[in-house]
């Protein structure tokens, strides 16, 4: 569960992984517990929280059916949405929409809490879409507060990633994965080239 995004809401998308094109061959999301598992690996959960959660799962086993249902389709329509941004293109109006209605229901159950400066935070919300509730408010603080034009797609898999270098010129996920393997793939290639001369 690598976190290479930058951004909560696109570490969320990235639960998928796989090639840059096609569909995608290892799912994170594979049940309600890894959901909460992520949940803590990326920070949107307390050790606590997730506890909690899974005991309110086994409880409502059809609930936690739903909710990563639920999951599942809120990362299909942040894909879209970054997506569409990372090929210069403006998302459609629906996934907006469902992005929207989404953060709504979010701040419904959200505190405004003061860390130094104010914010919203989660933490006495004791429901199983708990989990997605940071991830859709992330997506939505992209959305209205960042640079749009640093949201990329990795060139050598299918992760989505916020370019925070100053020349914005990061063309992958992680140097230490992508990056070092087309950089293999150029070298083993280059070196080809000069033995066939």
């Amino acid at each position: 569960m690598r976190l290479v995004g930058g951004d909560l809401a696109l570490d969320f998308v990235n639960t998928r992984s796989g090639p840059p094109v096609g569909p995608p061959d290892d799912d994170v999301l594979t049940g309600y517990p890894e959901l909460t598992a992520w949940g803590v690996h990326a920070g949107a959960l307390t050790q606590a929280e997730a506890t909690a959660l899974r005991r309110l799962a086994r409880d409502d086993p059809a609930g936690a059916r739903a909710t990563h249902s639920r999951a599942r389709h809120t990362r299909d329509y942040l894909d879209e949405i970054f997506r569409s941004l990372a090929a210069g293109r403006s998302p459609s109006r629906s996934v907006l929409a469902r992005l929207r209605d989404d953060e709504a229901d979010a701040l419904g159950h959200a505190q405004l809490d003061r860390a130094g400066t104010f914010g919203w935070t989660w933490r006495d919300d004791r429901t199983l879409a708990r989990p997605l509730r940071p991830v859709v408010h992330a997506a939505v603080q992209l959305l209205t507060t960042g640079a749009l034009d640093r949201i990329k797609v990795c060139g050598g898999c299918r992760f989505v990633f916020n370019d925070e270098s100053k020349n914005r010129s990061r063309r992958w996920c992680s140097m230490d994965d992508c990056g070092t393997t087309e950089k293999i793939r150029r070298y083993v290639a280059a070196r080809r080239t000069r033995a066939t001369r």
